[in-house]
C-alpha cells in the first residue's frame, strides 16, 4: 500500500515514446488519488548509441534509474525481451514468455512484471465477455504476442496457432507455451498459415488477434484477406492508433464482435499503476481518459466517453 506523502518517479523506456499516451495517462490517475507521479518518455531513438547496443543501453538506463530514485520503468518495443537478463527477479508469467514491460526498482533489486498479460486478460474479459476460446489464431510472435497468446491459454483456450513472418520466433514461443499449458494445442507457423485456418473447415477458428504493427498509423494495412472474415468470428487488435483499425472495420462489416486496442492499452496500464503505487486504480476512468485523448488526437477537440 502506497505511503502518505511518498512521490514516484517512473519512465518509459522504448523507441519512439514520446508520443505515447501512457505517461499521462498515469498522472492523471495519479492525481486523482493524491499521489506525487511523475512519469517521463526515455527514447531510445533520441539517445546516442551503437544500434547492437540495446544490451549495454538497457543496462546504463537501469543503472542510471536506480541512482537517480525511480520508483519503476515501463519497457516497451525493442526491449521487453532484451530487458529481462538484467534483472533480479522476474515473475512466473513473465518468465514464462520471456518478456517483461514493468519493472520495479526497489531496495537495490530490479523486479520484472508482464502487464501485457494481465492487460489483455481485463480487455477480452470487460470487452468481449463469453468469447468462445475453442480456437483462436494469434498473429506475432514478439513480446506483445506473447502476452496475448500466454492470456488466451489462461483464460482456458483449447486450441491456439501463433504464426509469425518469422516461422521459427512463433514455432519457438508455441513450444514454450504448449510446455506450461498441457493440455492446449498450441502450435507455430509462418505468417501464410493464417489464410488456411480461416479458411471454412474442420476444426473452425472461433477467435483472432492481430498482435503486429500491422494497421498503426506507422504501418498502415491489414494483416489478413478480409474476405475470410465471417460473423461467427471474434476479432481482437492490440493496436490502437487509430482505435478502429482497418482490421477492425472489415471485422464490423463482416458481423464479428471485435475489442480494439484500446482496452489492453488501458488494462496493462492501470495493472502497472498499481504494482508501482499499491493503489487500485479506477479502470473505467482511466479508459475514459484514454479515449478522450485519442478522440483529441483524431479530431482536435474533447472527446466524449465511448457509446454515451
Amino acid at each position: 500500500m502506497s505511503m502518505v506523502g511518498e512521490s514516484y518517479l517512473v519512465g518509459l523506456v522504448g523507441e519512439g515514446v514520446r508520443p505515447s499516451l501512457t505517461p499521462p495517462l498515469h498522472e492523471r490517475e495519479a492525481d486523482r488519488h493524491g499521489l506525487r507521479y511523475l512519469y517521463r518518455p526515455i527514447d531510445l531513438l533520441a539517445l546516442d548509441r551503437p544500434e547492437d547496443d540495446l544490451d549495454a543501453t538497457l543496462g546504463r538506463l537501469l543503472a542510471s534509474a536506480a541512482d537517480l530514485g525511480f520508483s519503476a520503468l515501463n519497457v516497451t518495443h525493442p526491449g521487453k525481451q532484451r530487458v529481462v537478463a538484467q534483472l533480479d527477479e522476474v515473475s512466473p508469467s513473465a518468465a514464462a514468455i520471456g518478456s517483461v514491460n514493468t519493472v520495479l526498482l526497489v531496495a537495490g533489486r530490479r523486479i520484472g512484471h508482464n502487464t501485457d498479460v494481465t492487460g489483455f486478460a481485463s480487455a477480452l474479459r470487460d470487452g468481449l465477455p463469453g468469447a468462445d476460446l475453442t480456437d483462436v489464431v494469434v498473429i506475432g510472435a514478439g513480446g506483445a504476442g506473447a502476452a496475448v497468446a500466454c492470456a488466451l491459454l489462461e483464460a482456458g483456450a483449447a486450441r491456439l496457432t501463433v504464426v509469425d513472418l518469422d516461422r521459427g520466433r512463433a514455432e519457438t514461443l508455441a513450444a514454450s507455451l504448449a510446455a506450461r499449458f498441457p493440455r492446449a494445442a498450441v502450435t507455430g507457423a509462418a505468417a501464410d498459415a493464417v489464410t488456411e485456418r480461416l479458411k471454412d473447415g474442420t476444426p473452425t477458428v472461433t477467435g483472432l488477434v492481430n498482435a503486429s504493427f500491422v494497421g498503426m498509423h506507422t504501418h498502415p494495412g491489414i494483416p489478413i484477406d478480409s474476405s475470410l472474415l465471417r460473423p461467427e468470428l471474434w476479432v481482437a487488435d492490440i493496436v490502437y492508433r487509430p482505435i478502429e483499425t482497418a482490421l477492425l472495420d472489415a471485422a464490423r462489416r463482416a458481423g464479428c464482435r471485435v475489442l480494439d486496442g484500446g482496452r489492453m492499452a488501458v488494462g496493462q496500464a492501470a495493472d502497472a499503476f498499481r504494482l508501482i503505487t499499491g493503489v487500485e486504480p479506477d479502470r473505467e476512468r482511466m479508459r475514459d481518459h484514454f479515449l478522450e485523448m485519442v478522440h483529441r488526437e483524431t479530431t482536435g477537440s474533447e472527446g466524449t466517453r465511448e457509446g454515451r
